[in-house]
């Protein structure tokens, strides 16, 4: 095995191939602040192996604690508030936040006005926005993927 993998690391430099890309990865914790569902449906299709973002060092995590960046769906509800801000204080420094979609953005907010705290921005900062009713597959992976260009 370590001659195979000798002679791999020799036919590379023979054929001048650049060195492996590391570090630049961007571990990613979803939450559902209250959306209508489209938008997951679009994340889901952003991490199929047509875009496949997992090549390019994104990927999604369970826990806040291991997260670079929180991507938030849909309006905060008024029970969204509080877990939301749980998970935003359990990520490590330097945290970033993303809202994905428009209800996220505070446009064409969809649910009740006594249930709502309103748009992402409102309770957190936010760094990224992609807007979009739902994003495409294709706006929510460019975004993602210039946020770790900038990350660098």
């Amino acid at each position: 095995m370590l001659t195979l993998l000798r002679d791999l690391r020799r036919a590379r430099r023979a054929i001048a191939l650049p060195a492996p890309d590391r570090g630049r990865s961007l571990a990613i914790r979803h939450v559902d602040a209250g959306s209508c569902n489209a938008c997951e449906h679009e994340l889901t299709l952003a991490s199929s192996p047509y875009y496949d973002l997992q090549r390019f060092g994104l990927g999604i995590v369970a826990s806040p604690r291991h997260a670079d960046v929180l991507l938030v769906t849909g309006p905060v509800t008024t029970r969204m508030r509080e877990p939301l801000l749980v998970a935003y204080n359990a990520m490590p420094e330097p945290r970033r936040v993303a809202a994905l979609g428009d209800c996220a953005l505070g446009c064409n907010l969809l649910g009740t006005p006594a249930n709502l705290v309103g748009a992402v921005e409102a309770v957190l900062p936010v760094d990224l926005r992609i807007p979009g009713c739902p994003p495409t597959p294709g706006a929510i992976a460019e975004a993602l993927l210039g946020l770790i260009d900038s990350a660098g």
